[in-house]
This record gives C-alpha cells, sequence and structure tokens, in this order.
C-alpha cells in the first residue's frame, strides 16, 4: 500500500531537518524496513514536506514504531524542527493525504 502525508517544518529548520535525515540512525532504518516499509521519500516546498510510504500495512508501521526508543527519540528531535509531525498515535492513520489520482 501507498501512503502520502503532509508535515511541516519550524521557519528556519529546513537546513537542519535536510541534516537530520542525511543521519538516519542505521537502528532507525532497520526498524523501519523491519515494519514492513518497502519506500519512504521526503519531497520539501519551502516549509512543507510531502511523503510517500510504500509498505505492507500502515498502520503496522504505527503501531510498531510507536513506542520504539529509537523512533521516540527520533520523534522527540524531529519535534525541535516539525511545526506539525507525523502522528504515531492510534488515529494516525487517518492522517494520511487522499489519493486523488494516479497513472
Amino acid at each position: 500500500m501507498r501512503v502520502a502525508l503532509h508535515t511541516r517544518l519550524r521557519a528556519g529548520h529546513e537546513d537542519e531537518y535536510e541534516q537530520a535525515h542525511r543521519e538516519v540512525p542505521a537502528e532507525l532504518t532497520a526498524a523501519i524496513r523491519a515494519a514492513g516499509v518497502r519506500e519512504w521519500s521526503i519531497w520539501r516546498s519551502g516549509s512543507e514536506l510531502f511523503h510517500v510510504i510504500d509498505c505492507e500495512d500502515y498502520s503496522r508501521l504505527l503501531t510498531e514504531l510507536a513506542e520504539l526508543p529509537v523512533n521516540v527519540a527520533w520523534q522527540a528531535r524531529m519535534a525541535e524542527l516539525t511545526e506539525v509531525g507525523h502522528d504515531y498515535s492510534a488515529t494516525g492513520t487517518q492522517a494520511s493525504l487522499p489519493e486523488v489520482w494516479r497513472l
């Protein structure tokens, strides 16, 4: 399944956010893959972030990562940089963008 998300950076944190993503902990990327993610891309337009996640089951992904210490630490770091973050709560699956069209 593919899921699209929209998050937003705090003003002035663009470079810091991109630098952090050049250094994502290997333990976290391994956990993301183990939770069923085949691919995760993030695009940025100014402070707007658009994520596309290709995964087996988005709900399972959120559940498996929500309380994982390496992800909790990463999300705390991202909370410093984002105004609107990725929602790992039980209702997070409802935060995805609806697909309007695909060729």
